[in-house]
């Protein structure tokens, strides 16, 4: 793939640069917002759950001011509505007394298929600028397909289990929870619309990744043996 067919996500919406960085920013703000309604009903779910979200959302500005990772607009757009939608859905409705993720049966599903894209995204980069930096490391187009769909479907694994044992341990405490599962049905979907991210990112999402990989791959490059001498 040479460098004019290298298409940032930014590229491929209908908004410009400008717009998407207001929408992340103002993300950003929701998110300060619900966790001021955490505070206020001392809730420590939403409080954690908002906390980690926000955190998350400031990352790909970290990883370019600190590494040179090119994350443009539209990456971080990307990363940051998964994270916010994520957030809000653990915010109760008012008058319904319900969270968002309660009241609204696909809301979890969205979530997960946002959340697995970058799960997968995170694979794909990993792997391909190994790929690319070692001669020892030769990972075909097909087994890279299959790599992105196996790391997101351990990772969804994973998280289950933690959904899992943090309800075990708010009810065993009587706290609020951080995570909720609700039962096995909603396991097996969680992990279904895990596969679908994935499979979005393995057929269409790795051209917005070339960049990050190439970056990737110079900061190897950079720490590897004989660097700097």
């Amino acid at each position: 793939m040479t460098l004019g067919d290298r298409l940032a996500i930014g590229d491929r919406l209908a908004i410009d640069e400008r717009w998407q960085l207001l929408l992340t920013r103002g993300m950003q703000a929701g998110l300060v917002a619900l966790f001021a309604v955490g505070l206020a009903q001392g809730n420590t779910g939403i409080l954690i759950n908002t906390a980690v979200a926000f955190g998350v959302s400031l990352l790909p500005a970290v990883l370019e001011r600190d590494y040179d990772i090119p994350l443009d607009a539209g990456l971080t757009l990307w990363i940051t509505t998964a994270v916010f939608l994520h957030a809000l859905g653990t915010v109760g409705l008012p008058g319904v007394g319900a969270t968002v993720y309660s009241a609204v049966p696909w809301w979890d599903s969205v979530t997960h298929a946002l959340s697995s894209t970058i799960v997968a995204a995170a694979g794909y980069t990993t792997a391909r600028a190994f790929d690319e930096h070692s001669d020892a490391v030769r990972l075909p187009p097909t087994f890279m397909f299959a790599f992105i769909l196996v790391v997101v479907l351990a990772f969804g694994v994973f998280w289950e289990v933690i959904e899992f044992a943090l309800g075990l341990a708010a009810a065993a405490s009587g706290s609020s929870e951080v995570l909720t599962q609700y039962g096995l049905a909603d396991t097996m979907l969680d992990l279904v619309f895990d596969l679908v991210g994935a499979v979005v990112v393995a057929v269409w999402g790795t051209a917005h990744l070339t960049d990050v990989v190439g970056a990737l791959t110079e900061r190897l490059e950079d720490a590897g043996p004989g660097a700097g001498q």
